[in-house]
């Protein structure tokens, strides 16, 4: 006898609160990634197909698109699940932390990265410019803010893991940045959205830019451990590896729409 429902689906999750079904989500940002920002890769032979890996991209735009692009492209392409490192401070919104760890983001913090890296050989994306990316200037557009003092470098020498960098192009023209506001120590970007279509609005309505991901060689480093100058340097030179590869895309793209 049949009681007209479908069987209930048990959601099943790892150790870090993700959904292990192991497929790509279907949905608003699928259909996003596919017909609105029409993405598309190229060195994607450049993320191992096993093991772990530290990516590492730039990173701009009002409410930031560019980790959901990582993520969702590379389990679609790869079939291999990104953890993206956030800061503490998204999971200290009520209800935003189940959400965050649902969707493969975990606290960022050298532990967290280590364990996924070294312990369950995962993919685990972080932003080496921080905050700095997003609130820069329309003067600084496509141009990579310092690197910190190395602290992902660290990770992956500790994890004994490679570092696979990720350039975007088209993520800062989603949200195209006008001016910046501060208030105290806190910066804000003044996007063209936000002035046309309001504060709210503006901030989660992007424009139907084309975006181009390049994935760069892997990097190893060699050590456990290393002083902070060895740090920073090893830092710079994967600044400068990806500043070359986005001048290029920069260079070569048709236009906005286009790519």
């Amino acid at each position: 006898m049949t009681t007209g429902h479908e069987p209930r689906t048990l959601s099943v999750e790892d150790r870090w609160g993700r959904d292990a079904g192991g497929h790509p989500p279907d949905g608003l940002f699928a259909t996003a990634y596919r017909s609105w920002f029409r993405v598309e890769w190229e060195g994607l032979e450049h993320v191992p197909d096993e093991g772990g890996a530290l990516l590492v991209s730039n990173h701009a735009g009002m409410m930031p698109v560019d980790g959901g692009i990582i993520q969702h492209g590379i389990q679609l392409e790869k079939r291999r699940a990104v953890y993206m490192l956030a800061h503490h401070g998204f999971f200290r919104i009520p209800f935003m932390g189940r959400t965050l760890n649902r969707i493969g983001s975990v606290v960022a913090h050298p532990d967290n990265a280590h364990r996924l890296l070294a312990e369950d050989d995962r993919l685990v994306l972080v932003f080496p410019e921080g905050a700095k990316g997003p609130v820069k200037p329309a003067s600084e557009r496509y141009r990579l803010q310092r690197f910190g003092r190395g602290g992902f470098i660290e990770t992956a020498m500790r994890a004994d893991v490679p570092v696979v960098p990720i350039v975007l192009m088209g993520t800062e023209d989603s949200t195209p940045t006008m001016s910046t506001l501060t208030i105290g120590d806190q910066t804000m970007p003044i996007t063209w959205n936000s002035l046309v279509l309001g504060p709210l609005l503006g901030a989660v309505a992007h424009l139907p830019v084309k975006i181009r991901a390049r994935v760069l060689p892997p990097i190893h480093f060699d050590g456990s451990s290393g002083s902070r100058s060895l740090l920073m340097d090893r830092a710079e030179h994967v600044r400068s590896e990806m500043q070359t590869a986005l001048d290029d895309l920069y260079r070569k793209r048709r236009s906005v729409w286009e790519g």
